[in-house]
């Protein structure tokens, strides 16, 4: 079964807030999330510490009562709910609540119908494109949220999104030139020249879609510049380290 966590932007943007949906999936008749849900689901969490919720709806498969499916449906929301307050993720205090039960276009797959969406919305004033807006020539930023599968320089879904706010921001500002800096943790002797594969898949996206080749370019800086030294002494240090980032040229 594959399970994902999907991060849709929405088609209308209100002014100073961006909004976003969240789907977390569920086992056969359970009110809990399934394990690869309740991982994606606290990584979600840590990413995103200012989200507000504001709406959650509870699905589930065509098996059993539309009675039954909708209670359980409650439940579902409920749960996640708890898991949000828990995790102290603001949820407001009008929080719109909607359970559908059978009531919904279903999928042909059933476990993709046993499943949570919560709505969340994040001041934008934060947003990176600020910071690029605000940075000097010669900053450094990070590309927060930008992460990769183990070992690879295979973008994780649920990061394309930050790909896609940089190409906004690089179309919206046409003399911005950058250098794109990949960085590794744990290991003093790279293998695979990974951090230069992780750098160059930022420019490529780039440059495949429209931006100019003169205003891009990318470097692999293996593990020469951490943060913390190494050995890092726990997973937020590897963390920290493990990064690629863009240095601003010129404005």
């Amino acid at each position: 079964m594959k399970i994902l966590i999907y991060l849709y932007s929405l088609l209308f943007i209100l002014p100073l807030l961006a909004q976003e949906k969240v789907d977390v999936f569920f086992d056969f008749n359970k009110a809990n999330p399934n394990s690869n849900s309740i991982q994606i689901l606290n990584h979600w969490i840590k990413q995103n510490p200012t989200a507000e919720v504001y709406k959650i709806e509870g699905f589930c498969d065509t098996v059993d009562s539309k009675t039954y499916n909708y209670k359980l449906a409650e439940r579902r929301i409920h749960t996640i709910e708890t898991i949000l307050k828990l995790n102290k993720i603001i949820v407001v205090d009008k929080l719109e609540r909607t359970p559908f039960g059978e009531d919904f276009d279903f999928s042909l797959n059933q476990d993709e119908n046993r499943k949570v969406s919560f709505f969340f919305q994040t001041p934008s004033t934060n947003s990176f494109s600020e910071k690029v807006k605000n940075a000097k020539v010669g900053e450094l930023l990070k590309l927060k949220g930008l992460n990769f599968y183990n070992m690879s320089d295979e973008v994780l879904p649920d990061s394309k999104p930050i790909l896609n706010e940089l190409l906004e921001i690089m179309n919206n500002n046409p003399t911005l030139k950058i250098e794109i800096q990949g960085h590794i943790c744990c290991k003093e002797v790279e293998v695979e020249d990974i951090s230069i594969k992780r750098a160059k898949t930022v420019y490529n996206f780039l440059l495949s879609n429209g931006i100019s080749e003169n205003r891009i370019s990318f470097k692999g800086f293996a593990s020469t510049r951490p943060i913390y030294p190494l050995p890092e002494k726990n997973e937020e240090e590897r963390v920290a380290n493990r990064r690629v980032e863009m240095l601003i040229l010129e404005k």
